[in-house]
C-alpha cells in the first residue's frame, strides 16, 4: 500500500459522481423498497443499458445525444410498461420485471454478438467506468438530479406512480451511463435496507451519509490495491450496510427492554 500513488486527480471527480448518483438513489431506493419492487431499477438499468448498446451499434458516439435520448427513450417505455403493469396485474409485478431484465440483458448479447470489443462493451455496461470520469461530464446529471429531487422532495408520493416510474427512469439512465448496472442497484437498494429501520429526515441523511463513506472508502481501497472500483465500492456498501444494520438493530433492541422494563 502506497499513499502517495492515490490519483486525487481521478479519485475526486469519481467520488463526486458516487455523491450524485447516491443524491437521488437513495431517496428513491427507499421508495422502491416500500412498494416492493426490488428489481425493477435493474430492470429500467438493463434497458436503458440495451438502448445504449442498439445507438452504439449505429456508430454513434457514446457521449452524444443520440445515445442519451435512445436510452432515456428505451427507459421511459420500460417505465411507462411497468407503471401499466402495476396498475393492472400488480400481483404478478415482480414476475413481470424479472422477465423483461432478461429480456433486454439477452437482447443486449445479440446485439454485441457481432462486435469484437463487445465484452468489453458489456464489461462497462455492468461495473461501470467511474475512475475515468471527468467533472465536465458531471454538469448536465447534477442539473437533471436537481430536478429529480425538486420534485420528490417537493412532491414525494403526491407526484403519482406515474410521476415516479418518470423520475426513477431518468435517474436509472443517467446513473447506468455514469457507474453501471451494478453501482446502480447497489446505490439504491443496500442504504434503503440498511435504514429501513429510520425514518423522516433522519433515515435519508442516514443512507447518504453510510453511501458516501462507502464511496470515499472504496475509491481509496481500489487505488491502494489496484482492484476493480465499481466491485469494490459494492463490497463496501454491502460491508458498511450490514455494520451499521446491526448497530441499530442493537440499539432499537436496548431501547425496547429499556422501555419494558
Amino acid at each position: 500500500m502506497n499513499l502517495g500513488s492515490i490519483e486525487f486527480s481521478i479519485i475526486v471527480p469519481a467520488f463526486l459522481a458516487g455523491l450524485l448518483v447516491l443524491s437521488t438513489h437513495v431517496p428513491l431506493g427507499q421508495e422502491v423498497l416500500a412498494r416492493g419492487i426490488i428489481f425493477i431499477d435493474l430492470a429500467i438499468a438493463q434497458i436503458a443499458g440495451l438502448g445504449v448498446i442498439a445507438a452504439q451499434s449505429f456508430g454513434w458516439e457514446p457521449q452524444g445525444w443520440e445515445v442519451q435520448i435512445t436510452a432515456g427513450g428505451a427507459a421511459l417505455l420500460g417505465a411507462t410498461l411497468f407503471n401499466f403493469t402495476e396498475e393492472h396485474w400488480p400481483e404478478i409485478q415482480e414476475a413481470i420485471i424479472g422477465v423483461v431484465f432478461v429480456l433486454a440483458a439477452s437482447g443486449g448479447l445479440l446485439l454485441l454478438s457481432n462486435n469484437p470489443h463487445g465484452g468489453e462493451h458489456l464489461r462497462d455496461l455492468m461495473v461501470g467506468q467511474i475512475l475515468w470520469i471527468n467533472v465536465s461530464t458531471l454538469a448536465p446529471v447534477a442539473i437533471l438530479y436537481a430536478l429529480v429531487l425538486a420534485l420528490w422532495l417537493g412532491m414525494g408520493t403526491r407526484i403519482g406512480r406515474p410521476g415516479f416510474y418518470l423520475i426513477f427512469a431518468l435517474s436509472v439512465t443517467a446513473s447506468v451511463q455514469l457507474v453501471g448496472v451494478y453501482l446502480v442497484f447497489a446505490s439504491l437498494i443496500i442504504p434503503a435496507l440498511t435504514t429501513r429501520r429510520l425514518a423522516g429526515m433522519q433515515r435519508l441523511f442516514t443512507g447518504y451519509g453510510m453511501g458516501a463513506a462507502a464511496y470515499a472508502i472504496a475509491l481509496l481501497i481500489s487505488s491502494w490495491w489496484d482492484l476493480p472500483t465499481g466491485a469494490v465500492i459494492v463490497w463496501c456498501l454491502a460491508a458498511l450496510g450490514l455494520m451499521l444494520s446491526t448497530c441499530l438493530w442493537i440499539f432499537s433492541e436496548c431501547r425496547s427492554g429499556i422501555i419494558k422494563s
